[in-house]
């Protein structure tokens, strides 16, 4: 499965008032891998930035002058998307530039590129319902360090969510979070180690009676066999 965490740069907030993406950053995710597959472009938006957006990624449009123009990275983004499962914390900001920006080039909006989108915010208020859930708080939560984040950057942040969508989604698909990282040499990726042994504590005797007696009390209101009494756990030396 092939995720892509996104994060963009604006020089505002609203694209249908006239405001650009400055800048789009991008982390690939293999199988609940990091790849070290990144995306990342710095755009003229052709426009200042709002002065309480320039306050909050300090990109400034002398910076951003010498940058291509959007139309010019557009084929470039959509290849590297195409097919994918986008990962976007608060989606409806993000896809609304990226949307906007490619309907004013001529192409289909940037939602059709991709296979989907999951919106990291929705699920983070599913699991931390009236809770903080903006990235920082997140990476609060999940003890990811956000020490060298001064300034928002598109490439910054897709990184931490990277970081936060595995540690938030740890155990959908196993028992141990399949994270990697680049080797220093060779690029290789290394797998995050197993979590340790699984301990598995059996019933005491006292716990076994109260058991036995729930079930016989399922046996007289059914008045017979209860369907649990058909119930046989695997063997150990049954399981493969």
């Amino acid at each position: 499965m092939r995720q892509i965490v996104l994060d963009t740069e604006t020089t505002g907030l609203n694209p249908r008032t006239g405001d650009r993406i400055i800048e789009v950053g991008c982390v690939e995710i293999l199988n609940r891998k990091l790849t070290g597959n990144n995306f990342h472009r710095y755009i003229n938006p052709e426009r200042d930035s709002d002065e309480a957006a320039l306050a909050v990624h300090g990109l400034s449009t002398e910076f951003l002058s010498d940058k291509p123009k959007f139309h010019e990275i557009a084929e470039e983004l959509r290849a590297y998307v195409q097919g994918a499962e986008v990962i976007i914390h608060n989606a409806p900001f993000d896809l609304g530039f990226l949307n906007a920006e490619f309907q004013r080039i001529g192409l289909p909006p940037f939602t059709e590129h991709c296979s989907g989108v999951i919106d990291t915010l929705v699920q983070a208020k599913e699991l931390h319902p009236g809770k903080r859930n903006s990235l920082d708080a997140l990476c609060d939560r999940y003890e990811i360090s956000n020490a060298h984040r001064k300034l928002h950057g598109a490439l910054l942040d897709s990184e931490l969510l990277a970081d936060v969508y595995l540690a938030m989604t740890r155990g959908q698909n196993s028992l141990t979070m399949d994270v990697a990282v680049e080797a220093s040499a060779g690029g290789a990726l290394l797998d995050a180690g197993p979590l340790g042994e699984i301990f598995v504590l059996p019933a005491s005797e006292a716990e076994l009676a109260a058991h036995e007696e729930v079930l016989a009390g399922l046996d007289k209101n059914v008045k017979g066999t209860c369907v649990w009494r058909n119930y046989s756990p695997p063997q150990p030396d049954s399981v493969a």
